[in-house]
């Protein structure tokens, strides 16, 4: 799928999203610490971040040219609150059970197919050139690390 420049970058984070989603579904009861270890990393180095840029920056830029209350949008956000609790669950239990792992597995897969196949190119369709290349400059202003003193 040809995906516009501007939100490149979020589906780079995408295919990241979705390899680890992988793990987290063939995870084995003997492999559950390593992928509890693998999606908790991915979240601290690039998944939380992601999904903040994507609230802070790709969907109030929508807003401005389409329907804020699209049901895509707000699947959108609703998925990310429940991952992000689904997130908070695995950081305080060290042995979950493999079938809550395969869960969030499919909840972060099912998540990064409905953006890229669908919101995505909701938003493409909406916002116009101009307003992409703005989104794609916030994005990558959005992405630098952070630097403290």
């Amino acid at each position: 799928m040809k995906r516009d420049p501007a939100l490149v970058s979020l589906s780079r984070d995408h295919h990241k999203a979705l390899a680890v989603a992988r793990k987290l579904r063939r995870a084995t009861k003997d492999a559950t610490l390593e992928a509890r270890a693998e999606i908790l990393s991915y979240w601290q180095t690039a998944g939380r971040a992601h999904f903040r840029t994507e609230e802070e920056v790709l969907l109030p830029a929508y807003a401005g040219y389409g329907d804020a209350h699209h049901p895509l949008v707000a699947r959108a956000l609703c998925d990310h609150v429940a991952i992000r609790h689904r997130i908070d669950e695995l950081t305080a239990d060290a042995t979950p059970a493999a079938a809550r792992l395969h869960e969030l597995g499919r909840m972060l897969a099912d998540h990064v197919r409905m953006e890229e196949r669908e919101l995505f190119v909701l938003i493409e369709q909406a916002l116009p050139a101009s307003q992409l290349a703005a989104v794609s400059r916030a994005l990558a202003q959005a992405e630098k690390p952070t630097r403290d003193g």
